[in-house]
């Protein structure tokens, strides 16, 4: 959305909204797609292993039904350090807008550094040790709010509903 609304020229709030309403109905279509397709895949799987009318159509079938499990387990495992390593990012930036500059300008110090010490690919370099600090960053943010949710809030919510909590643990 940040980089539509960048890419626009300047003009009036209604031209600004316009664009990033096409934008966002736009993702949000591509997104949910993605989504969708990826959950059937199995289903389309099945579908050409048993209806296929070629031996090669049903074994791709077959193939793509073995092969969903790993993939949703990959998809688990990326996205989750995604999430980490963004949640990280928008804390470190947010921390930095807020006025508690240091864990940004001590990030983007080591990046520049690191990026000084491999001069042929220095915007990689910079980009790698910015991501790897954010993710530690996030991965240690969560690790202190996960006993916060669990132990504090979750049981503080259930008093106050009257309702027992449910799925956390």
């Amino acid at each position: 959305m940040t980089i539509a609304l960048a890419a626009i020229p300047p003009s009036n709030i209604w031209m600004e909204a316009a664009t990033l309403a096409t934008v966002a109905v736009g993702i949000t279509v591509a997104v949910y797609g993605s989504v969708a397709l990826i959950v059937k895949m199995d289903d389309v799987g099945l579908y050409l292993c048993r209806n296929g009318r070629l031996g090669l159509t049903r074994a791709l079938g077959r193939g793509i039904v073995r092969a969903m499990p790993k993939l949703m387990k990959l998809l688990s495992i990326v996205g989750t350090a995604a999430m980490i390593w963004v949640g990280g990012s928008i804390v470190i930036h947010g921390i930095g807008e807020l006025g508690w500059h240091a864990p940004y300008d001590w990030i983007h110090h080591a990046a520049e550094v690191a990026a000084h010490a491999v001069p042929q690919v220095p915007g990689l370099v910079r980009w790698a040790v910015t991501a790897l600090f954010d993710g530690i960053a996030g991965l240690a943010l969560g690790m202190l709010l996960i006993p916060l949710a669990t132990k504090v809030i979750v049981p503080l919510w259930s008093r106050i509903t009257g309702k027992p909590a449910t799925g956390a643990h």
